[in-house]
């Protein structure tokens, strides 16, 4: 695969197969719904939900209108889920693509039904209940609340413009073992459960329900209910340190070149900042990678790279194109070799990443840069290449 190897992202679609078909083992009998959102967590989309579909997956579940569209136009023909806002006066397109809308409150559904009959059409829906995440959805945050949420519900199911197939939420602190957070995401539950019946109660037969996200499947795949709607299992990281699944494959890699190797003497100090200073004579290798393409600049004096599979720890500030890794004592080290950054054996991996950086793998991912090139895997050969840089134009 032919591209100029500066920094890039390697993505293992067997690793990505593997672990679609581990959680779709362990979800059943309920349906697998593959969170692709954000450009599949930054493994662009395209391949990823090629490999998905190609390994059995039926639903996916994306952000926005455009994100739908994009999966459409390469190729994907199940079910596709819009958890977010579309605008009403999109209707048709949502028509027109075969696209289920979540719909989130009253106003919005009345909305989205007016523009669906003047499109002449009805819009698939799912409707959000908010059980307690307190961001989208019909309000169910309560016992109190629970026969409003349900009539405000039952009333968007009349809705001429609005072909209601779904009911769903999401959990808040799934991904938390402590007491507080267990006995809370128990109650989101029992409330959602409370709603569903209440709806078949007044004969609304729904589909499709579910309500599982990577952290409440992990823990409670009995909760999978129709469908559940897995991550950043699928890319092969735990929901959290706490919430573990079994079996996983870490699916991405970050690579770079090492464009320099020099030695400063014992007293200099390097890049900006001038924040490491070395303890006596060290080889410093320069890698082509920094915060721009998604390393955090956080990460200064803290990270661990590796190359020909021998740690290699970040030295200095991170640039925004470059860092600097300490290769004292590495045998074979010079300029062209191929660097890990992130994601191999000698190096940090995702959650280490995030871990420094204070934040979680979901944001690690999310932040490779489009300019990064993502090389596609089988059977450790490349046999996909995903260049935005190469493959745009003004």
């Amino acid at each position: 695969m032919e591209f100029e190897k500066h920094c890039w992202a390697e993505v293992d679609l067997d690793a990505l197969a593997h672990n679609f078909k581990l959680i779709a083992a362990h979800a059943a009998p309920a349906k697998v719904c593959a969170v692709v959102k954000a450009g599949a967590y930054g493994h662009a989309d395209g391949m990823v939900c090629q490999t998905l579909q190609a390994a059995g997956a039926e639903w996916f579940a994306v952000s926005c209108l455009a994100e739908a569209l994009h999966l459409r136009s390469g190729g994907v023909t199940g079910h596709i889920l819009i958890l977010g806002h579309t605008d009403p006066a999109y209707a048709a397109e949502l028509i027109g693509n075969d696209l289920t809308q979540a719909v989130f409150s009253g106003a919005y559904a009345q909305a989205l039904s007016e523009n669906a009959r003047a499109a002449g059409g009805r819009v698939k829906a799912h409707l959000k209940v908010d059980t307690g995440m307190g961001r989208l959805g019909f309000d169910a945050r309560s016992e109190g609340h629970i026969e409003a949420c349900v009539s405000a519900l039952a009333g968007c199911c009349v809705l001429p413009g609005l072909n209601v197939t779904g009911l769903f939420q999401h959990f808040a602190v799934a991904d938390s073992h402590a007491p507080e957070d267990i006995a809370y995401t128990a109650g989101q539950h029992d409330r959602f459960v409370k709603v569903a019946e209440a709806l078949k109660g007044q004969g609304i037969a729904l589909e499709t329900v579910h309500c599982c996200n990577s952290a409440a499947l992990t823990e409670h795949p009995e909760w999978g209910m129709d469908l559940v709607r897995p991550g950043i299992i699928l890319y092969g990281c735990d929901p959290s340190d706490e919430v573990h699944f079994e079996g996983l494959r870490p699916v991405l890699r970050l690579k770079a070149r090492v464009s320099q190797v020099k030695t400063i003497e014992a007293g200099q100090s390097l890049s900006y900042g001038l924040l490491y200073t070395a303890p006596g004579p060290r080889r410093v290798a320069t890698l082509c990678v920094g915060y721009a393409d998604g390393y955090p600049r956080s990460l200064t004096n803290q990270g661990v790279c590796s190359i020909h599979g021998q740690s290699a720890p970040v030295i200095g500030r991170v640039c925004m194109d470059q860092l600097m890794v300490d290769v004292t004592g590495l045998d074979g080290v010079d300029a062209g070799d191929e660097a890990c950054i992130f994601g191999a054996p000698g190096c940090d991996t995702i959650e280490d990443v995030a871990r420094k950086a204070g934040t979680i793998p979901y944001e690690i991912m999310c932040a490779l840069a489009l300019r990064v090139p993502r090389v596609y895997l089988r059977g450790g050969e490349a046999v996909a290449l995903a260049d935005y840089l190469n493959q745009t134009s003004f």
